[in-house]
């Protein structure tokens, strides 16, 4: 890189709401990979990011530069094109484990590199572990060689992915920058372009068991992250779906594994199963496919098979028993009426306090500890009935648990009508 710029000056930039120019990006990505800008003078840049925004050319470039920080995957060899699908998280969001085989069966491939949990949000991988045997960790060579051969693979990012992002990433998260559009979006699309998938989907929530509050800054988001994806040549499309309440009936490892292979039985939670499909249709639609309907893959037992080819080629047994949490708590009803509100943000701290997630990257996770939802809003509940049912191995942890879920219900008179978003809210192309 012939330019070589001041960490200072590109900081007071962005400080004194200046834009900041591509070889300034470029050197600073490239500077601070490399260990030349400091820790503590990307902070100070990515909270000037945060508190005076970037506009869309900064963002690309910023985005481009992250790419450039590492490898670039090409899925060009196989036969049959491809599609993945990027959800910001939320509770109970056990989507990707039904859509993956579910896309395949219908002729796409699916290369899903995905993440662990951290916080209240679960992670796929940490899910997927939960099934004995099962391993992330894939060489690229064994991933394109399962997508050839099975179509859909789940499995961690490669350490030379977007290397750039896992730096800043971790930044963020003990800066307070996490917030900032421009580098959610660039830290999302840096690693799915880089990944070389040749349509994305966007999943992005919003509610409170998601990183957006608002169905505003849940759009301004999705346009942004639309807009890098066009800006490199992938077909993107985004969703913007509700998190206010959680998905399906599960939160926890082993649980949301459970509930996933109901849905690829052809049955589950009809709010689980809505998203899949949805999502499914999109997939191939992007993918050049908008002809096929993955509805009838998941009643026929074709995503069922893909699924377990997915499993046992990663080292799986997906004949073998989940794990089952040693404790189990049961929170009942304290009246009877109508549950109009269940809080998805509530509901995930609760799961990840009995063991299902981590609040450092190092900790461990209880496979079988989570929260098993017995109502969802609309319902009508008695006095006295299973809410919902509290797993963990260490019983220890129910009580900071249940204050977690204090007030994450209410119980109106009977009549009331929850007032609830859609599940799907938006959809921006």
């Amino acid at each position: 890189m012939s330019e070589v710029f001041d960490a200072v000056d590109v900081i007071i930039t962005k400080r004194d709401r200046g834009e900041l120019t591509d070889p300034q990006i470029d050197w600073v990505i490239d500077a601070y990979t490399r260990g030349v800008v400091a820790d503590e003078q990307m902070s100070a840049l990515a909270m000037a990011i945060l508190l005076n925004g970037m506009n869309p050319r900064e963002i690309s470039r910023w985005t481009g530069a992250m790419i450039a920080s590492g490898e670039r995957m090409d899925f060009s060899s196989l036969s049959r094109p491809t599609a993945d699908k990027h959800s910001t998280g939320g509770v109970g969001d056990k989507i990707t484990l039904p859509l993956a085989p579910l896309v395949a069966a219908c002729g796409v491939a699916v290369p899903q590199l995905s993440g662990r949990g951290l916080g209240h949000t679960g992670g796929t991988l940490d899910k997927l572990e939960a099934i004995p045997g099962w391993r992330a960790a894939l060489t690229n060579e064994q991933m394109l060689a399962q997508l050839d051969d099975v179509g859909a693979v789940i499995c961690a990012a490669g350490a030379g992915l977007a290397p750039a992002d896992k730096k800043l990433y971790a930044l963020r998260d003990v800066t307070g920058t996490v917030e900032a559009i421009p580098l959610i979006a660039s830290s999302i699309m840096s690693k799915k372009i880089a990944e070389g998938t040749g349509a994305l989907v966007l999943d992005v929530k919003v509610g409170s068991g998601a990183f957006m509050k608002s169905v505003d800054r849940a759009r301004e988001l999705a346009t942004t992250m639309v807009g890098l994806g066009k800006d490199a040549g992938v077909t993107t499309v985004a969703l913007v779906t509700n998190m206010q309440t959680p998905l399906g009936l599960t939160a926890g490892n082993a649980l949301e594994v459970r509930e996933s292979l109901e849905v690829l039985a052809g049955g589950g939670p009809a709010d689980v199963v809505e998203l899949t499909v949805v999502l499914a249709r999109e997939m191939l639609a992007a993918a050049g496919r908008p002809d096929v309907d993955p509805a009838k893959a998941l009643q026929d037992g074709r995503a069922m098979d893909v699924w377990r080819r997915m499993i046992q080629a990663q080292g799986g047994d997906p004949d073998a028993p989940l794990p089952v949490a040693r404790h189990t708590h049961e929170v009942l009803a304290e009246g009877s009426g109508v549950l109009t509100q269940l809080d998805a943000l509530k509901v995930g701290i609760a799961a990840w306090r009995l063991g299902a997630g981590r609040a450092r990257k190092e900790d461990p996770v209880q496979a079988g500890a989570g929260i098993e939802l017995h109502a969802k809003p609309g319902a009508m509940v008695r006095a006295g009935e299973r809410l919902m049912t509290l797993h963990t191995d260490t019983p220890e942890r129910f009580e900071r648990a249940l204050a977690a879920l204090e007030g994450a219900a209410f119980i109106a008179p009977e009549g009331s009508r929850p007032d609830l978003l859609p599940l799907v809210i938006d959809r921006i192309a």
